[in-house]
């Protein structure tokens, strides 16, 4: 599991000065849940998700995962990034690749794994193509692929589908919800849309405006699957109930984050 223990990260700003994104944040990700983080912007979402992946220390309390304190970046982990973050110089495939590269895998495995990963997203017909013949959607598949090639228990998500267009979006969530499930890893997904985390979550984490503190936990209680053949929502109505109690938590701190940012 993943543990939250009384987490505070300060942040040097343009004038040097620290600041407090997230302050004195405790919580338990169990195995094999989706968990999703949501709040306005600025909150520390992603500066919370890039401390569980060990990319940014924490300045008070601790992470730890499987009881092992996150220090730097671990083989457990993989993040998906919204940026997409390919290579444009490098094929599909050999974007997948580079993390088991880095990590000393032999050519021949990490081809297999890479390929086998590609799969899983159905991209593999796109293998041998270069990043800017790509769609937006097929962009992030190769993405996700990156991550599912090095086989992480823990799979983090920094608003991996925020730039893309409603009907993309939905048949990326159908596909990583088919992902999780075939693959039981624990999912921490980082977003701004409300009905996404709602659809895609067992719990949902909102933060309050900066600095990041939890306002409250608020879990999923809708059958799964949630989504149809389709892409239709199966429990519109709950999902709709489900909806409109984030907005209501978040909505405050949504309003002062628009007019801070508004003001600068």
């Amino acid at each position: 599991m993943i543990e939250f223990d009384h987490v505070s990260i300060d942040l040097i700003d343009r004038d040097r000065n620290a600041k407090t994104i997230i302050e004195d944040l405790s919580l338990t990700v169990s195995d094999g849940e989706f968990l999703t983080i949501v709040g306005p912007s600025g909150c520390g979402k992603t500066t919370l998700l890039r401390a569980l992946a060990g990319l940014v220390p924490v300045s008070e309390g601790s992470i730890r995962i499987d009881g092992k304190l996150v220090e730097g970046p671990s083989e457990l982990t993989a993040m998906v990034f919204q940026e997409f973050a390919l290579l444009p110089w490098r094929s599909v495939v050999r974007n997948v690749e580079l993390p088991l590269e880095c990590r000393g895998v032999p050519r021949a495995e990490r081809r297999r794994r890479a390929m086998d990963a590609l799969t899983q997203v159905q991209l593999s017909h796109a293998s041998e193509q270069l990043p800017r013949e790509l769609s937006g959607g097929m962009k992030q598949r190769a993405g996700l692929a990156r991550a599912l090639a090095t086989d992480p228990k823990f799979l983090l998500m920094d608003e991996p589908f925020g730039a893309l267009d409603p009907q993309v979006k939905r048949v990326l969530q159908a596909a990583l919800l088919e992902l999780w499930r075939a693959s039981s890893k624990t999912v921490v997904f980082v977003t701004h849309d409300i009905d996404e985390a709602a659809i895609l979550s067992d719990r949902v984490v909102c933060l309050g405006s900066a600095p990041g503190v939890i306002r409250e936990i608020v879990e999923v209680d809708v059958p799964r699957p949630r989504l149809t053949e389709e892409l239709e929502l199966t429990f519109a109505a709950d999902m709709a109930a489900y909806r409109d109690r984030l907005w209501k938590l978040l909505s405050s701190d949504i309003r002062k984050a628009t007019m801070a940012d508004a003001n600068a």
